[in-house]
């Protein structure tokens, strides 16, 4: 089929053909520059292990200096999935989410109407244009000069002035030989349903031409100088050439200057783009009078990897940021994201140029803000967090946002984000720490230091629980070696296990260093998993790390080697499905038993000494509380003979702390002696 003109432009304009090939090779991170859409990799044509193979994503074009393959997004899916011309045109039709054009013959007939709209638009451009040199464009003239707008500036943007008059645009296009209807069509005059002559739509404005990304003009939008006026601002209707959603205002010459000029920025307005423009902000694009879409988003990725948004200082404009970020939520991956720039109160770009130049911009692009710190101020400000259910409810809400993540490696760094400024906001709050803030490490895993320890009693801190060395200790070491052994010499059941992990408390300061370093380096490093072995990973997916990888990246982070420091116990030797090379699912069921253990005996022990302390020093317990240690004591003393590690000294230990308990209770020491005060 005859497919129509500038179809395959569009086409080519809507996918990312950085993204279309990354699914075939892996990117050389070296050679390769996201923000200037140069990428490099070897070549997907034929075996090579250096980088020659290139693709430049703002052109939309690769080349091989090995082989010499050359072309774009369609000869490209042509050669890697063995497609005809139109399959690959059909495929990648269907990705953009552009309909393939009619196979009917009337669609050269469809062209050709296209064509005389184009043709009517520049017409109507270019009378504009003329119109404000006029005298009766003096206020035009003046509002541009009073924004500083140069007269450079205008000729770049093509800026023209709308008469004040019904219909004199369609009147001058007429006499060019274009139909009304063809007007209208093209949105330039509007036709009223009750028989009156037609009028134009565009009438005492300031007027900017709205291009697509070949340079033809397919809208226009107009500035009112009227204060009384009912839109300040208007925009071309809908039309068979215009999709306000999917266009985005200077988008053309961005495209060409990011990267050279610095990041792409995203402003509301025309007169914001052309300040930013004058001012040396080429790169600088602005929706057409409403929030930006999806599809405009994937637009502005496709230039520019991690992109500026600034925004109006006032709550309309925080309003629309918030907007932004719960679109990009689920989109963001590793390498795409999105920045913002708070301008102060009242003040848009082209304020904010005028009153501090230049150098004002540039303060507020270095102090921009990520994603991850909007979402914290938009849940955490102005909110009022005195007591534990409030506290909850804002980890509540930043754990709805990170499930909203789809790419598990933002997750993960996002979460560990969120973490650190729970930690600082509920700075004072966290002494003694409760044991509800234990609960937080679940929802946001990863945090790369130990947490703060479980509040307890002046008594049971000098209890034997929390002195080292001794039996508790030792046997605190047993099951905390254990369990990290097991997941170094397997990596790939990190991600099972993580959330287990970051709940534990850890008696040994050491081991809770690798505990905490093992976590932050499996943060966005590890494929999750779901079963006891590794999934097998998708073609272009990282796969986990090896063994010797996993435990050199925890040795860079603690100084030292963490397997040297678990080795010793000959306990740990003596467990085969510890031992690198073990089968992943006994592995798994291992160090799950471990983990299980580790938690009941923690609970147990820090329950036993913190009652005993309290038959000691307290007069009022009574005797259901001697039943109820007893119990407690006895059920201790079960799980540590049901332990791999029945020959250490902490059955002893526990059986000591029996017998002690046990005398307490015969001699009843909490009652008052005779004559005591």
């Amino acid at each position: 089929m005859n497919l129509p003109l500038g179809f395959l432009d569009e086409l080519r304009g809507r996918i990312s053909l950085a993204r279309l090939v990354g699914r075939k090779v892996s990117w050389d991170p070296r050679k390769s520059n996201a923000g200037r859409g140069d990428y490099w990799a070897p070549c997907p044509f034929h075996q090579e292990k250096t980088a020659s193979f290139h693709v430049d994503d703002g052109k939309g074009f690769y080349y091989c200096f090995g082989c010499h393959a050359k072309g774009d997004a369609i000869s490209f899916l042509r050669e890697v999935e063995n497609l005809g011309f139109m399959e690959a045109v059909e495929a990648l039709a269907e990705e953009a989410g552009l309909p393939m054009p009619s196979r009917r013959p009337e669609s050269r007939a469809a062209d050709d109407r296209r064509s005389r709209l184009h043709a009517a638009m520049e017409a109507a451009v270019g009378f504009y244009r003329l119109q404000l040199a006029t005298a009766r464009a003096a206020e035009a003239r003046a509002h541009l000069d009073g924004r500083g707008l140069t007269p450079a500036m205008r000729e770049r943007f093509e800026i023209g002035w709308a008469p004040d008059g019904r219909d004199i645009l369609a009147r001058h296009l007429a006499d060019k030989g274009f139909r009304p209807e063809e007007l209208a069509e093209a949105g330039l005059i509007a036709i009223p349903d009750d028989g009156r002559p037609p009028y134009d739509r565009f009438r005492g404005r300031i007027v900017f031409p709205i291009r697509d990304t070949r340079g033809r003009a397919i809208a226009l939008g107009g500035r009112s100088l009227d204060p009384k006026a009912r839109a300040k601002y208007l925009n071309s209707p809908e039309t068979p050439l215009f999709d306000k959603s999917r266009t985005l205002f200077n988008l053309r010459d961005a495209r060409a200057a990011a990267g050279r000029s610095g990041p792409l920025l995203v402003v509301e307005g025309y007169m914001d783009v052309i300040a930013l423009v004058q001012a040396g902000f080429e790169a600088a694009v602005a929706p057409l009078g409403t929030a930006i879409t999806e599809e405009q988003l994937e637009q502005i990725w496709r230039v520019c990897p991690e992109p500026l948004v600034a925004l109006d200082g006032d709550r309309a404009g925080l309003a629309a940021a918030h907007r932004l970020v719960d679109l990009a939520l689920p989109r963001l991956v590793a390498g795409r994201s999105l920045r913002f720039v708070l301008l102060p109160p009242g003040q848009d770009p082209d304020d904010l140029l005028r009153a501090g130049g230049r150098a004002a911009m540039e303060r507020l692009i270095a102090d921009s803000q990520p994603v991850v710190e909007l979402l914290w101020r938009r849940e955490s400000e102005g909110q009022s967090l005195d007591s534990p259910e409030r506290r909850a409810a804002l980890e509540a809400r930043l754990k709805a946002h990170l499930d909203r993540f789809t790419d598990d490696r933002v997750r993960a760094h996002t979460a560990i984000a969120f973490r650190e400024r729970l930690d600082r906001f509920f700075a004072t709050a966290r002494r003694p720490q409760s044991s509800a803030s234990r609960g937080r490490r679940n929802a946001f895993p990863g945090r790369g230091r130990a947490p703060a320890p479980i509040a307890a009693s002046a008594a049971a801190k000098a209890s034997l629980l929390a002195r080292a060395p001794d039996g508790a200790a030792a046997e605190a070491r047993i099951r905390e070696s254990a369990i990290l052994f097991g997941l170094l010499n397997h990596p790939e059941l990190v991600p099972t296990f993580e959330d287990q992990l970051d709940r534990m408390s850890f008696l040994c300061p050491d081991l809770a260093e690798i505990r905490d370093a093992l976590l932050f380096c499996s943060a966005g490093l590890l494929t999750e998993s779901t079963g006891a072995s590794p999934p097998a990973a998708a073609e272009g997916a990282a796969l986990p790390p090896t063994r010797t990888e996993f435990t050199d990246r925890i040795a860079r982070r603690i100084g030292r080697d963490p397997i040297s420091d678990l080795a010793g116990l000959g306990q740990l030797r003596a467990n085969p499905h510890l031992r690198a090379g073990a089968d992943p699912a006994r592995a798994a069921v291992a160090i799950e038993e471990e983990m299980v253990r580790h938690a009941a005996w923690m609970d147990k022990k820090i329950e036993l000494r913190e009652a005993m302390e309290t038959i000691a020093h307290d007069r009022d317990a009574d005797e259901g509380l001697t039943w109820r240690l007893r119990e407690v004591a006895e059920a201790q003393h079960r799980a540590s003979r049901a332990s791999f590690a029945d020959d250490m000294p902490e059955a002893a230990s526990t059986a000591d702390l029996s017998r002690q308990l046990q005398e307490l209770i015969d001699r009843q020491v909490w009652k008052r002696p005779r004559g005591a005060h």
